[in-house]
């Protein structure tokens, strides 16, 4: 009875994805034969769970709509992926800490004891590193407006926040008037929340922190656009306007480039801003923690550099060139003869 029971709930774990499955499949990763499948199959339905069957030489069977797997029917593979999943998520989705945390105890709380012992063996201290900048909590209710305006073609109308995340008033020297957009595509980068939108207000296409958008949700619909570069990743790191703010450091520096914009935001550092000034030229504003760190990423990207504030980044950059001045000229000399 209990392989009976282990298999009934394999084979609805591997319904619940919502895939087409054949017998032979299903049998091939229960380990069982056909006719065994097919009399859990039967078992299940008469437990009230809705599997269809497809007909036809592409035929199999899935679990048909209406019906949501609770978590008890999780797996021990699940179980763990999801514990990880729920524990790592503040590292790519910052300010759904608290909501992820109580999903998680939630989750605790209905598995059967194996799962949950298997859940909470995986206890992940996470530690953030140097180059992890937080961005301000999301606001569920807008992330959810954003996400539902993408999937059912809805078009937006938008008024952007403060980089803490409070909203101008009228009247307010930031207060800019709301745009109407068509929302594209909903994407994840650099631990931050894009929303690649064509701007109806403005006619250009826009990447926009989510974060940053105070989102009115409508119901008139818009048809799909062809995304001004094939590359959808592409497209949301070259673009340099997409709303981002100087992450905080010890030390903060600027520069002006000798390349264009979308060139510098591809492989500008994340926490760094980067302006346009014309087709050629841009300016970086950066930090690290030290004036020296913030002259190493400047030159990395191996072109003309003028216009450097402040004064100490001057001083850090003239203190690396006698520093590998040093060096070639050591270098050129080649091995000593001892």
């Amino acid at each position: 009875m209990a392989n009976t029971s282990h298999r009934a709930l394999r084979l609805l774990s591997l319904l619940g994805s919502g895939r087409r499955w054949s017998l032979r499949e299903l049998a091939t990763r229960l380990g069982t034969s056909e006719r065994t499948v097919r009399r859990d199959i039967e078992t299940l339905r008469a437990l009230d769970y809705p599997i269809a069957t497809i007909h036809g030489p592409d035929g199999g069977y899935r679990l048909g709509a209406g019906r949501t797997l609770p978590p008890l029917l999780f797996d021990h593979d699940q179980a763990l992926a999801v514990a990880v999943a729920l524990q790592t998520a503040p590292s790519t989705m910052f300010g759904l800490r608290d909501d992820a945390a109580r999903a998680l105890a939630a989750l605790h709380q209905v598995m059967p004891p194996a799962l949950r012992a298997s859940m909470e063996s995986l206890r992940l201290t996470r530690l953030q590193n140097y180059w992890e900048f937080p961005a301000p909590p999301i606001d569920p209710a807008a992330l959810t407006a954003v996400g539902t305006a993408v999937r059912h073609r809805h078009l937006l109308v938008t008024e952007t926040l403060r980089p803490d995340g409070t909203r101008p008033e009228p009247g307010d020297p930031d207060h800019l008037p709301a745009h109407r957009i068509e929302p594209h595509h909903l994407v994840l980068w650099a631990a931050r929340w894009y929303l690649v939108a064509y701007d109806l207000t403005d006619n250009e296409w826009r990447v926009r922190r989510v974060d940053r958008l105070h989102p009115r949700p409508t119901t008139q619909c818009f048809a799909a656009r062809a995304l001004p570069h094939p590359d959808l990743a592409q497209f949301v790191m070259s673009t340099h306007d997409r709303g981002d703010t100087p992450a905080v450091w010890q030390c903060t520096g600027t520069a002006r480039l000798n390349l264009p914009a979308h060139i510098v935001a591809r492989w500008a550092p994340g926490g760094s801003v980067v302006e346009h000034i014309d087709t050629e030229y841009c300016r970086l504003t950066l930090g690290a923690w030290s004036w020296a760190g913030i002259a190493g990423i400047l030159a990395t990207f191996d072109t003309e550099l003028t216009d450097l504030r402040p004064p100490e980044l001057v001083q850090a950059c003239r203190r690396l060139t006698r520093r590998w001045s040093t060096i070639a000229d050591t270098e050129s000399l080649g091995p000593s003869n001892e």
